[in-house]
C-alpha cells in the first residue's frame, strides 16, 4: 500500500511539547501545491502510555477543540509521564466551516475509516490515523456533541465489546472523565467508524456526547476540560488526583432507543433532556407545513426510559432521528 502523503511537522518519538502540523497536499484552484495544515502537538516525557486525544472529527462539535485548543497551550512536559498526541480539530475542512462533513469532499471522518492513502481528503486523514497514530495509543478519546442537528444529555460513553477486559478498562475511564451521565453507548451503525477502527486494535477507546445545537456553552465546556484532566490522570499520564464527579449511569440496550421521523415537517418537542417517558409515549409532534389544517404525525416511545438526546433544531426531514431513549443503570 502506497505510504501516506501526510508529513508530520512533529516528531512524535521526541521529548518535550511539540506544535506543529499534519500537513496534507492539497492542490486546488486558489493553491497549485497548497496544503492542509492540520494542527496537532506531541507532549513526550519519558516512559509510559500515550493518550490520543481528538476533537473535531465533525466540524459542527465544539467540546472537544475547546478543551483540546485549550489543553496544547498549557500542557507541560514536566507534568506527563509517557505522551499525549493532541489533535483538537480531525477534520480541519469540515471544523474550519463548522460542517460536519467536508466541503472538499463531503466525507463523514467517523464513516471514513480505515481510510486510504491515496484517496478523498477525508480518506488520506483517517488513513493516517488508522496506520500512523491509531498504533502509538494505548487510550483513546475522542469528543463529539449534538452538532447543528442534535442536542443530547452531557455524557460521556464506551462501547460494549467482545473482550470484557478492554470494554472494563473503557468504562472505568468513562467514570474517571467525570460526567453528569455516562452512557454504554450503542451505535446505529459501526461501519467505518473511528471508534471500531481503535477498538479493533485493542485500544481503550471512550467518546462523549456533551450537548449539541452546532454551539458549546460554559457548562459543556467546562465538562470537557475537566473530563480530559481526569482521564489522563487515571491513565497515569498526568500527575495528580482525579477530581472525583457523581454521575449517573446510562444504557441504550437495543435499537427501540431510537425513534426517527417518518415524514418532514415542524416538530414539537414534548419532553426535554433528562425527563422520564413511558413507552408508548408520544415524544414529539410533526406538523406538515404545506397547508394548515392538517393532523401532526405521532411519534411515539417505544421503550421505558429518560429522553437522552433530541432532533435539533425545529424542522425535520423523513428518517431524521427525532429522540434517544435511554434507561438508567441501576448500581
Amino acid at each position: 500500500m502506497r505510504v501516506s502523503p501526510i508529513n508530520p511537522t512533529v516528531d512524535f518519538s521526541t521529548e518535550g511539547v511539540q506544535h506543529g502540523f499534519l500537513r496534507l497536499p492539497y492542490s486546488r484552484d486558489d493553491s497549485a501545491w497548497g496544503s492542509i495544515m492540520i494542527p496537532v502537538t506531541s507532549v513526550k516525557n519519558g516512559e509510559g502510555p500515550t493518550a490520543l486525544l481528538t476533537g473535531g472529527n465533525h466540524g459542527d462539535e465544539y467540546e472537544g477543540p475547546i478543551a483540546l485548543f485549550d489543553l496544547a497551550r498549557r500542557l507541560k512536559a514536566e507534568e506527563v509521564a509517557g505522551r499525549v498526541i493532541i489533535v483538537p480539530a480531525m477534520n480541519y475542512p469540515a471544523f474550519l466551516a463548522g460542517t460536519r462533513t467536508s466541503p472538499v469532499d463531503k466525507g463523514n471522518m467517523n464513516r471514513s475509516f480505515p481510510g486510504a492513502p491515496d484517496g478523498t481528503v477525508t480518506q488520506k486523514i483517517a488513513d493516517y490515523f488508522q496506520r500512523t497514530l491509531l498504533p502509538l495509543a494505548d487510550i483513546v478519546l475522542d469528543f463529539h456533541s449534538g452538532g447543528k442537528t442534535l442536542d443530547f444529555l452531557p455524557f460521556c460513553a464506551a462501547h460494549i465489546l467482545p473482550d470484557k477486559a478492554q470494554e472494563a478498562k473503557a468504562f472505568d475511564l468513562v467514570s474517571a472523565f467525570g460526567a453528569p451521565w455516562s452512557m454504554k453507548m450503542l451505535e446505529i451503525d459501526a461501519v467505518g467508524m473511528y471508534d471500531t477502527a481503535a477498538e479493533e486494535m485493542g485500544k481503550v477507546f471512550i467518546t462523549t456526547e456533551l450537548g449539541g445545537g452546532g454551539t458549546a456553552t460554559a457548562r459543556s465546556a467546562g465538562i470537557a476540560k475537566a473530563g480530559v484532566a481526569n482521564v489522563l490522570k487515571a491513565a497515569g499520564i498526568l500527575k495528580g488526583t482525579v477530581n472525583v464527579a457523581e454521575t449517573t449511569w446510562l444504557d441504550m440496550p437495543d435499537g427501540n432507543c431510537f425513534s426517527f421521523a417518518e415524514d418532514g415537517g415542524l416538530i414539537e418537542p414534548l419532553y426535554d433532556l433528562g425527563d422520564q417517558v413511558r413507552n408508548g409515549d408520544v415524544v414529539a409532534r410533526i406538523y406538515p407545513i404545506g397547508r394548515t389544517g392538517s393532523a401532526p404525525l405521532e411519534v411515539r416511545a417505544k421503550m421505558d426510559g429518560i429522553l437522552a438526546a433530541r432532533h435539533f433544531p425545529g424542522l425535520v426531514k423523513p428518517g431524521d432521528c427525532v429522540s434517544v431513549l435511554a434507561s438508567v443503570v441501576m448500581e
